[in-house]
């Protein structure tokens, strides 16, 4: 049986999953203008440990931190401030390291030398840190050694982890090096002009790219561009850590699109594996706009299975069965709205016509398209109680 969960008790678990800080590697290199490397290795490594199921923290938390501690996102850490970020965002460990470039033997020649990289796990629950692993080779095998950073790392953490060094690589087949480089770069951008620039440069210059595939949708959400954002998320790969959540605006962007077939089909597939309350939710809204109400109502029930305070579940479900002209259910989850809203007006009109028993009336703009959706998503907060829930069994 599926299980709902509130925000809140993810948050009120005794007991918390591990998670994992990836922080952007110093750059030990007289030349300022491959700062981007240290990002990009810090991305490539976190999205690879995603992908593998550890708990990951993503960009924006790593931010909070280095806000937290007053500290510059590219500044070099000491050791005592690696730990402090860790700490201040609950980190279980903390991946770190530096790298250096050294220029090529013949100045001449096309390659633009080679890199040292240099990377380590630091345990702050158990207080132990790994040696130092290491990854050498031409500038230009940059995107492989980050992929073999990763296993690394996963191999550190995960020492009886059943995947092989080859087998991993094969789940994040390196990008082009001036695409991730075009990406870095787009991440560290001041101006989201620029960083739009170059996320779809790096979409164009690696067709296989997901990541900016997914900022670029985001920015387009956030512009109402809903078009332009479906088809960024729509090429989210299924094995890029942001998938879910890629297919969770997708889901957004055919509803408002008036698609409600494709929403709900969007919703359903990321249910099936996030079953988090406010995706049954925009399930249920998209299956009202189908004209579905059983399949709505079901979906709606779930959602307040998981969150039984929110009043916007409540509403809906009510609203889903006043138009099914059980006015009897209606009341009684127009009631449970009101009591948690007192100012919802909507639900206290909506709460007079179902006592008077006065249903839906064709063509009345009143009794059309009320359905509530969400627009939060919080995969992570789930996937950490999973965690921690199968740790409590073993």
């Amino acid at each position: 049986m599926a299980r709902f969960f509130t925000l809140a008790a993810l948050l009120s678990c005794a007991l918390r999953a591990e998670t994992v800080l990836v922080l952007p590697f110093a750059n030990h290199s007289a030349a300022a203008n491959l700062d981007w490397i240290g990002e990009s290795i810090a991305e490539t490594v976190g999205d690879a440990l995603a992908s593998q199921g550890l708990l990951v923290l993503d960009r924006e938390d790593r931010l909070e931190g280095y806000r937290r501690e007053s500290l510059r996102p590219t500044g070099e850490l000491t050791h005592a401030s690696v730990i402090k970020i860790g700490q201040s965002l609950d980190a279980s460990i903390v991946i770190y390291g530096e790298y250096e470039q050294q220029p090529a033997a013949d100045a001449k020649g096309a390659s633009k030398g080679s890199l040292r990289i240099a990377g380590r796990v630091l345990d702050l629950k158990r207080i132990h840190q790994s040696p130092a692993f290491s990854q050498f080779g031409a500038l230009e095998e940059l995107p492989s050694m980050e992929v073999q950073l990763g296993w690394e790392s996963l191999r550190q953490i995960e020492p009886n982890t059943p995947i092989t060094r080859e087998e991993f690589a094969l789940l994040h087949p390196p990008v082009r090096l001036d695409a991730m480089e075009s990406y870095a770069r787009g991440l560290l951008s001041a101006s989201p002009e620029q960083r739009h620039r170059f996320f779809t440069q790096a979409a164009r210059l690696d067709d296989k790219f997901s990541q900016p595939r997914f900022h670029l949708g985001k920015a387009a959400w956030e512009q109402k561009d809903y078009k332009t954002a479906a088809t960024w998320f729509e090429r989210v790969a299924r094995g890029d850590s942001h998938y879910y959540q890629a297919q969770f605006f997708l889901g957004l962007c055919r509803y408002y699109a008036g698609d409600a077939a494709a929403a709900a089909q969007a919703f359903q597939l990321v249910a099936d594996a996030v079953p988090l309350n406010e995706v049954y939710n925009n399930l249920g809204a998209a299956e009202v706009r189908r004209n579905d109400l059983p399949a709505a109502i079901a979906a709606f029930r779930k959602a307040i299975e998981g969150d039984e305070a929110d009043p916007d579940y409540h509403f809906n479900l009510g609203y889903a069965l006043w138009r099914s002209k059980d006015f009897e259910g209606a009341v009684a989850s127009l009631r449970a709205a009101v009591e948690r809203d007192a100012n919802d007006s909507d639900a206290t009109t909506l709460l007079a016509r179902a006592l008077k028993q006065d249903g839906p009336r064709p063509g009345d703009p009143r009794s059309e398209g009320r359905q509530r959706v969400k627009t939060n998503f919080e995969e992570f907060a789930y996937r950490q109680l999973q965690a921690e829930l199968a740790a409590r069994k073993e």
